[in-house]
């Protein structure tokens, strides 16, 4: 199934079996945060952060997380603390992050164009069908 084509009118094709061009999909993505792939123990988002944007300092507690990077740069920060966020790197396309559960973690967008990158998270974070346009709409509904 060509991912393109669905875009606009599926918005998370778990958990049934699925193949997509994962490059392409989270290339085409213009939104910040859409799940594409929810499972009962993965799933796969695809994220859109503008330039000077963020993801915004968060921790997952009892969830593992992976985020590649497609197209842009910034930098990850994560720490064990909210207020201690001693690991910094400057991270680019094809980058791949790994977040611990209980991890302090934010990515900013320190490019002019809009970073583009997916997530894996084990387990699922979001709900089922997850679309934010914007990071203001994913604060102002608690996800």
């Amino acid at each position: 199934m060509q991912y393109a084509a669905h875009m606009k009118n599926t918005i998370d094709f778990g958990p049934e079996p699925f193949v997509v061009n994962i490059s392409n999909a989270t290339e085409q993505n213009s939104v910040y945060r859409r799940t594409l792939w929810t499972g009962c123990h993965l799933q796969l988002t695809l994220m859109c952060i503008p330039p000077c944007g963020e993801i915004g300092l968060e921790v997952h507690p009892q969830t593992d997380q992976f985020l590649r990077l497609e197209a842009g740069r910034g930098i990850v920060k994560m720490g064990k603390c909210k207020d201690q966020l001693d690991f910094q790197q400057k991270v680019c396309r094809d980058d791949a992050i790994f977040v611990p559960a209980g991890t302090w973690h934010n990515v900013i967008n320190t490019g002019r164009a809009p970073l583009k990158l997916y997530s894996i998270y084990a387990p699922p974070h979001h709900p089922h069908g997850t679309v934010h346009r914007t990071k203001a709409e994913a604060d102002a509904r608690g996800d």
